[in-house]
């Protein structure tokens, strides 16, 4: 089984806890090209919203998104956050309790959502659904906690998304390590989601990273679970390799290639 998928790795190894979520959130909030910022653009689909919109998120993580948008959330949203990791789910608590906004947290396997037919205005599966074992058995899932009218917010990635950083990892490692492939992705999400969705569109953020910090880069690297086969000497020629390229250049650019799926029931 991929780690990616591997539920066992994912809550007690690669979310145990947010500190490698907060590794890779860092470089984003530091070098990020669109100074409006992901989690506001995400937000913006969800404020059509109706005002009093029972909401339930999946995978919620550290609560980033509604830590960062926490004075745009409608004071009549009712919000369910709910994640696999019990270890995320206490960093969300951590994160959210001084919002002073109302949160219910609850552990949940998004393949068995444990609440009646229709009770959702929204659901959102922000960078989540390629962890998940069966995605028919969360969207059917889905599907069936939503109300008639309700809509599924499901973010991803593309598959060039952060291309140069895996060009530099394949050649350090000999080709060993390079892009990963995701099952859920920007390119053949719209496809999965159709067969149980009538209605699914694709919104792409426009960003990029232009990175002036060595240590940022490799900490990033260091939290991907698919890097740990990298041997420290590969780690080490890589860090050399970023260093001149940043003296040489003054950054290191990356690409990004990021958006959110809206499914209509």
């Amino acid at each position: 089984m991929s780690r990616f998928t591997d539920q066992n790795y994912l809550t007690q190894s690669q979310y145990k806890d947010s500190s490698n979520l907060n590794a890779r959130l860092a470089i984003h909030k530091r070098f990020s090209t669109n100074p409006y910022g992901w989690f506001n653009w995400v937000f913006d689909e969800l404020a059509a919203l109706p005002a009093d919109a029972n909401i339930l998120e999946l995978g919620c993580g550290s609560g980033e998104l509604w830590k960062e948008c926490a004075s745009r959330i409608p004071a009549g949203w009712a919000l369910t956050l709910t994640d696999l990791s019990g270890g995320m789910l206490d960093s969300a608590w951590c994160n959210l309790i001084v919002t002073g906004r109302g949160f219910k947290f609850e552990n949940v396997d998004a393949q068995s959502i444990p609440y009646a037919n229709k009770t959702f205005d929204a659901v959102i599966a922000n960078h989540m659904l390629y962890h998940v074992p069966s995605r028919r058995k969360a969207l059917t899932e889905i599907g069936r906690v939503l109300k008639d009218d309700g809509v599924l917010f499901a973010t991803t990635v593309g598959e060039t998304h952060l291309y140069e950083m895996y060009e530099w990892i394949s050649r350090v490692s000999g080709g060993k390590q390079s892009m990963f492939t995701l099952q859920f992705t920007l390119e053949n999400g719209k496809e999965q989601l159709q067969e149980f969705f009538p209605r699914v569109e694709l919104s792409r953020y426009p960003d990029n990273l232009r990175v002036a910090e060595v240590d940022m880069v490799m900490a990033y690297i260091r939290s991907m679970g698919s890097m740990k086969d990298l041997l420290e000497e590969e780690m080490r020629k890589l860090e050399r390799d970023l260093t001149e390229a940043i003296e040489k250049n003054g950054e290191i650019f990356i690409s990004k290639d990021s958006g959110l799926f809206k499914a209509l029931k």
